[in-house]
């Protein structure tokens, strides 16, 4: 019971933590354009992390399984991950090369997911 109460709690933490992303990051989509007279986002969670929106999706894929008691769930949403990192990567790639400043952000804010670690 207690595993699916702190469950439920990280599931409100990463909706909380998307809805902050996207409050505060209008070009947030599902592809990624660098749109005319976007600049780069270093506010928010962005000041701590480069991708805050992917560390709220993966915590959600997570912490949606054990809220529900689906150990089984666990295996496609560890799955998902690199998929996810992947993309972040193909991501960094594009924002580097096609919007201004990026570089400089990524010096300044080193970590991707997690601060500290990656």
């Amino acid at each position: 019971m207690w595993l699916v109460i702190a469950a439920d709690l990280l599931l409100f933490l990463s909706y909380y933590l998307v809805f902050l992303t996207m409050r505060e990051n209008s070009y947030a989509g599902r592809t990624v354009i660098v749109e005319e007279g976007q600049n780069v986002i270093d506010t928010g969670p962005y000041r701590w992390i480069r991708h805050p929106m992917y560390a709220g999706v993966i915590l959600l894929m997570l912490a949606t399984p054990l809220s529900l008691d689906s150990w089984y769930a666990l295996i496609p949403a560890v799955l998902i991950i690199p998929t996810l990192i992947i993309r972040i990567l193909d991501e960094e790639s594009t924002l580097s090369s096609e919007l201004p400043g990026y570089d400089d952000y990524r010096k300044k804010v080193h970590s991707r997911l997690i601060p500290g670690v990656w």
